[in-house]
């Protein structure tokens, strides 16, 4: 039998203004970015600064390869994330629709 090997996402959120960055981790990204959006944990510092717009997100193999670059993202600078969103997202819109799959 073989192990379970739980997939990873790395996932950028911002405001609607795009001024306060957000970098977190799930294996579960769907439900992730749902809790973001309903303000699920209210006193969170994605809830208390409306950080619920998806910008970016990345699938990895394991969650082990997610977390370390989650870890490397949060040690770079802002302009090393501003750049990797422009680069896969240059109107940084919501990208909500494309995980959920409606318009």
């Amino acid at each position: 039998m073989h192990p379970i090997v739980k997939v990873g996402y790395v996932y950028i959120l911002t405001n609607e203004a795009n001024t306060t960055l957000y970098v977190g981790v799930t294996a579960e990204l769907h439900t992730r970015i749902y809790k973001h959006k309903s303000n699920y944990y209210p006193n969170s510092f994605s809830a208390r600064y409306k950080l619920n717009k998806l910008v970016y997100y990345k699938c990895f193999d394991t969650i082990q390869e997610a977390v370390w670059f989650e870890k490397k993202l949060k040690g770079g600078n802002r302009d090393n994330k501003i750049n990797l969103i422009c680069s896969l997202n240059p109107t940084w819109r919501d990208l909500s629709a494309e995980i959920y799959h409606f318009d």
